[in-house]
């Protein structure tokens, strides 16, 4: 994983379990003489979460919780000939899909890259491993068999490295034929051995040459996330349905010089305020643009759970929330709990309380739309952490720099209940408040 683009990434291998069931679904496809298959129909793909129990969330040795995220979003397929079923997290902020071939380690869900006839291992002197690695934070490299290696390295201290490898990669019944490029990782580091057990890899779909929708040739694709019952649904195609709501689109943002600091290959739109209810919280314009050297990029991330926002936006937000909910929240006066390790803002709420009380909305602007987060979204509960008869919850806004992130993340928790579209070929992300269930239901999948 590279290091610039995992500015969010510290926020991905860290205790989450979202499963992503596919059922049957026809997807016809054409290949074009370069190889790359471009899809003219749409697939469904029904999406459903599993929340860990508090019991097996690790425990700190104080009040300052390690950062840890219990929900991710993953998918399931089957890769090689004949074909293994795997299961990895979606990931917009990650270029290179990887799988684990370690087969030494017990009770690991790996691929068995000797059981697949269609497994062809990349050649360092090949043009993938020269020209295509580009993006790579640390450089491909030759191993000892002249094959070609890759080190993915992430913010939390984790890392995976093994070869590139080209396979048959099976999604909804189609063959994806041996054009996918793809990570066969065997060694590395986790930061929670637990998490592993869940997945086999990590399916990227960012703007990267080497990625799964680069690589697919799919001009768009969306996904949809309800709040009630983490149900959901990804579309990969186009979604040219009337009784969808209209999209409001913002461009997506993309810089021609390689800066230190910003991912050329993430999905980087322009955060223009916040606002509270709907008050706009008095920021400079520049506090949301990206300095001289790339910092301060707007991400969009389904491998985020929450939402992290640099310093004096975040400071700003938090003083504003917590001024219009004086009333009706408690804060906890505690500095020396930070959930997540960037979560600083917590309140006490009576546990024989059955509803949250009302709370402001607080919204992101951006350059032509807005996303309205609300509710029950806005609060999140610890679990585990009771203060005498309270239960904690905590601001679901975090700040980036007690994680040393240089990056604004938006997370797919302030993604619920909104149809999110990443529109490839007009370089653009669409977003309509939507109830995710009912369109679930609209697209006729089911679980």
């Amino acid at each position: 994983m590279k290091v610039r683009k995992s500015l969010s990434k510290a926020l991905l291998f860290l205790h989450i379990i979202f499963f992503l069931l596919i059922i049957q679904a026809q997807l016809y496809f054409f290949c074009s003489a370069s190889e790359t298959m471009y899809y003219t129909e749409s697939l469904f793909l029904p999406l459903k979460t599993l929340e860990i129990s508090s019991d097996s969330l690790p425990r700190a040795s104080s009040n300052r919780l390690p950062f840890t995220h219990n929900v991710t979003l993953t998918v399931s397929l089957s890769v090689g000939t004949p074909p293994q079923n795997v299961t990895m997290v979606l990931d917009t902020g990650s270029e290179l899909s990887w799988l684990q071939c370690n087969t030494t380690k017990m009770g690991q869900p790996v691929f068995y890259p000797n059981r697949s006839s269609t497994y062809s291992p990349v050649a360092c002197s090949s043009p993938t491993c020269t020209t295509r690695t580009q993006d790579f934070s640390i450089p491909a490299s030759c191993d000892s068999r002249n094959l070609c290696h890759a080190v993915l390295s992430y913010a939390d201290a984790s890392s995976s490295e093994g070869n590139l490898a080209f396979d048959t990669f099976n999604i909804g019944g189609s063959d994806f034929s041996d054009t996918v490029i793809f990570g066969c990782m065997d060694s590395g580091y986790s930061s929670n051995s637990e998490e592993d057990s869940k997945t086999t890899g990590l399916i990227g779909m960012n703007r990267g040459s080497l990625s799964f929708v680069s690589q697919m040739g799919f001009k768009k694709f969306s996904y949809c996330i309800s709040s009630s019952d983490f149900s959901g649904v990804l579309l990969l195609g186009d979604a040219n349905f009337t009784w969808l709501l209209p999209l409001n689109y913002t461009p997506l943002i993309q810089i021609s010089t390689p800066l230190p600091y910003f991912d050329r290959v993430a999905y980087t739109v322009q955060l223009e305020g916040i606002k509270v209810s709907d008050k706009l919280l008095q920021l400079p314009k520049s506090v949301f643009e990206p300095d001289h050297t790339g910092a301060g990029q707007t991400m969009v991330d389904s491998g985020t759970q929450f939402t992290f926002l640099l310093g004096p936006a975040y400071t700003a937000l938090t003083n504003e929330f917590m001024n219009q909910t004086s009333r009706v929240l408690r804060v906890l006066e505690d500095p020396n709990f930070v959930f997540q390790g960037a979560m600083d803002l917590c309140f006490r709420v009576p546990i024989n309380r059955t509803s949250l009380p009302q709370l402001p909305s607080v919204s992101l602007v951006f350059r032509g739309a807005e996303i309205m987060v609300s509710g029950d979204r806005l609060i999140y509960r610890v679990p585990g952490q009771v203060r005498e008869m309270d239960e904690i919850f905590c601001f679901t806004f975090g700040n980036s720099d007690l994680l040393a992130i240089e990056a604004y993340v938006i997370g797919h928790h302030h993604q619920q209940n909104v149809w999110v579209e990443f529109d490839l070929e007009k370089s653009r992300i669409g977003f309509a408040q939507l109830r995710c269930d009912l369109a679930r239901q609209r697209f006729g999948v089911y679980h």
